[in-house]
């Protein structure tokens, strides 16, 4: 599950660069001092992972919710073909029902303050920024998501969408430093292989939920596990030999 989330961030951060990259470009770091730069680079990635974060929390609860019902295997299996669907549906869909239009005025409000952020320079404004970065509409985030909901659990939804955020950093802060220094054809070759990765990974959590014994991968339920042992353990009660002294 883990790997997944730095899968999606690593490559997935040529998608950042696309959409997010035009903030870290314009982020105010001071050019003069190199140490100083350094620490607010950092806060900006903190205030972006601590926004992941706490979007993992809040959808890590929504698996347990649903976990809590005993449909965990079945939560990966959905999220999978989710994954999947959002690839193959053709793009007019997605415009006729267009669901970031109930939170779009919340949206408006995060970009508005985010402008504001950008012409200052104190201290907090790195931390501000990066924070406010995280919750801007992206489709990679929306990803990892799914990927937080069906950890199941709201600790391991928040790790899941940290770890998605470190991923992202090594090519982040290569645009702070480089600007844009991506041309188009290379972006072009990374668009097509985003899609590739997201289904890829959606098969990793269809056959992760089919709970085919592998290690790792695709974990026998829990159920069957106890289940196992206590067949296990009440054989290995009917064999015992009765010592009638």
């Amino acid at each position: 599950m883990l790997a997944t989330a730095l899968i999606f961030g690593l490559l997935g951060s040529f998608h950042c660069v696309g959409m997010c990259g035009p903030i870290a470009f314009l982020l105010p770091v001071d050019r003069t001092n190199n140490f100083k730069k350094l620490g607010q680079i950092f806060l900006y990635h903190f205030g972006r992972i601590l926004a992941y974060s706490l979007l993992g929390l809040v959808f890590g609860l929504v698996g347990k919710s649903l976990n809590l019902f005993g449909f965990q295997q079945q939560l990966s299996i959905i999220i999978g073909v989710l994954m999947i669907g959002v690839i193959f549906l053709p793009q007019k869909t997605f415009n006729k029902y267009n669901f970031s239009k109930p939170v779009f005025k919340i949206i408006s409000k995060v970009k508005s303050a985010l402008g504001k952020e950008l012409k200052k320079k104190t201290p907090d404004t790195f931390l501000t920024i990066g924070f406010l970065n995280g919750f801007l509409p992206c489709g990679l985030v929306y990803m990892a998501v799914f990927g937080a909901i069906a950890s199941g659990n709201a600790l391991q939804g928040s790790l899941y969408m940290a770890v998605f955020g470190l991923g992202t950093i090594p090519l982040m802060t290569s645009a702070i430093y480089l600007g844009n220094f991506l041309n188009g054809q290379v972006r072009q070759r990374i668009r097509r292989a985003i899609p590739v990765l997201v289904v890829v990974i959606g098969c990793l959590f269809i056959v992760r939920g089919l709970g085919l014994g592998i290690p790792y991968i695709s974990p026998k339920p829990m159920t069957e596990k106890i289940d196992s042992n206590y067949n296990c353990h009440t054989t290995a009660s009917e064999n015992k030999p009765i010592n009638n002294n």
